[in-house]
């Protein structure tokens, strides 16, 4: 059976067995588990409030998980939730498992008052297409990385 939990600070087991799926999942290891954070960061990191990251288990295995970000807006007095990495492990897709862990953001959004959630997804993913297509409204918008002087803009 699946349990969907929120990661907090004593998960940095968890967050690290995530990075892994994520890794697999983007074909990026040199992002996810090539240069791992510490501990001491993973608590910090788990330890903020508008830090979301929850974690798909079977038994003791993750098998998926999200990382979402709260925002808090400057033109209204308004929180977004935006998605940045959503990712099920290849041997338990099309299993509603990425399904229930966007309705668990979606619920702890609306505890929070946020009017929003969004997710961004790259053109030829299909099925990440297909899955938000299915949850929300889609807008076409573009993406840029800008540089900052002396480190690359690129995201894998």
């Amino acid at each position: 059976m699946t349990r969907i939990h929120r990661l907090t600070v004593g998960d940095e087991a968890l967050a690290r067995k995530l990075n892994v799926v994520f890794a697999a999942a983007f074909d990026d290891p040199v992002s996810y588990t090539s240069k791992p954070p510490t501990d001491s960061y993973l608590t910090r990191l788990l330890a903020k409030d508008h830090v979301l990251a929850l974690v798909a288990e079977e038994g003791d295995d993750v098998i998926g998980g999200i990382v979402a970000y709260e925002l808090e807006k400057f033109e209204q007095e308004r929180k977004e939730i935006y998605i940045y990495d959503l990712a099920i492990a290849e041997a338990y897709r099309r299993r509603g498992i990425a399904t229930a862990l966007i309705e668990k953001l979606c619920e702890i959004a609306a505890e929070r008052g946020a009017w929003v959630v969004y997710v961004q997804a790259d053109y030829g993913d299909d099925p990440a297409v297909a899955l938000y297509t299915k949850l929300g409204t889609r807008e076409d918008v573009m993406h840029f990385d800008i540089k900052i002087k002396g480190r690359v803009a690129h995201r894998s």
